[in-house]
């Protein structure tokens, strides 16, 4: 997912949320300009709406007044500290020298919980994604290659969102255990019964709860989850963990030519292979196999990916 719709919530002043509105209209008929002024106006009325900030501060860099798009995402963080719409992240694409900010949790459940209802046909008919078959694939190549049969008693889904997933991965499951940040979507996980056990967490959150219990995994999914964290160090020595002896970390990535972490145009972090090895090697999580690929496309481009199975000692 790479653009959310606005996240309206009442200004208190019914003038200016009909501004706010009749903004949203010009929007969708194209007028850009018509609404950045609408707004201008809206935010006059209503100088703490943050929703009408954040609009104007896209109206305005997509009509290329980056300094202005600057000002309007500034207020609308200041109007917003949970910075539901993202706010701080557009920020980092405008200001030069400005460090990748964690993804607020706000933030990816209003993206996620608003989509929940059409994730999974916006997914793989529209984004054409196959992240978990190239999973699947994946694990089993490394399984044969070891001389095992592709089957795990503990199975943990990161970021299990619907459960596409866990729909893939359940053949070999034995116990299958999703984690999720966003209500809506673990509903909708819920409702195909696919998962042993569900929980609504962040996944730094569970993995510390999990150690904690003394609990191991013998496989452990992350399928274009990691996009959404900047920093993987504490993710992946949280996995460490809790993966059971020869226990398997499968994840997909979206990757850059460069080093370290870059946030994308889509506001979605692309992790470099360099960093990685590093994290991983770090984890003390040996790569047993890594392949460029795509899961998804944007705008019929396919996207720079890769897929990486990972073992413990």
């Amino acid at each position: 997912m790479t653009k959310t719709s606005p996240l309206f919530v009442s200004s208190g002043d019914l003038i200016a949320d009909r501004r706010y509105q009749w903004a949203l209209d010009l929007v969708a008929r194209g007028d850009l300009a018509g609404a950045a002024d609408l707004l201008v106006q809206t935010t006059e009325l209503a100088p703490d709406f943050a929703a009408a900030w954040f609009t104007l501060g896209d109206m305005r860099e997509r009509l290329g007044d980056r300094d202005g798009a600057v000002t309007a995402f500034a207020r609308a963080h200041d109007a917003d500290p949970q910075d539901r719409q993202g706010a701080e992240l557009r920020l980092v694409r405008l200001v030069a020298g400005k460090a990748n900010p964690a993804m607020p949790e706000s933030y990816i459940r209003h993206l996620f919980d608003q989509y929940a209802g059409r994730y999974d046909t916006t997914l793989t008919e529209h984004l054409r994604y196959r992240g978990p078959a190239i999973l699947l694939d994946a694990v089993e190549q490394v399984m044969r290659s070891l001389g095992h049969r592709p089957s795990f008693d503990e199975v943990l889904d990161l970021g299990c969102g619907t459960g596409l997933a866990g729909a893939a991965f359940r053949p070999l499951a034995g116990r299958l255990v999703g984690v999720d940040l966003a209500p809506a979507m673990m509903t909708k996980a819920n409702e195909k019964g696919l998962y042993d056990e569900t929980r609504i967490a962040k996944i730094e959150d569970y993995l510390n709860a999990a150690a904690a219990d003394d609990a191991h995994y013998d496989l452990v999914l992350a399928a274009d989850v990691f996009v959404y964290i900047c920093d993987l160090a504490p993710i992946f020595a949280g996995i460490a963990n809790i993966l059971a002896p020869g226990g398997m970390l499968a994840f997909t990535v979206e990757t850059h030519a460069g080093d370290g972490v870059k946030l994308l145009p889509t506001l979605r972090f692309a992790h470099s292979e360099n960093y990685l090895r590093r994290l991983l090697d770090a984890s003390g999580l040996a790569i047993q196999h890594l392949a460029e690929t795509s899961v998804r496309s944007e705008k019929g481009v396919p996207v720079d990916g890769l897929v990486i199975v990972a073992i413990a000692p």
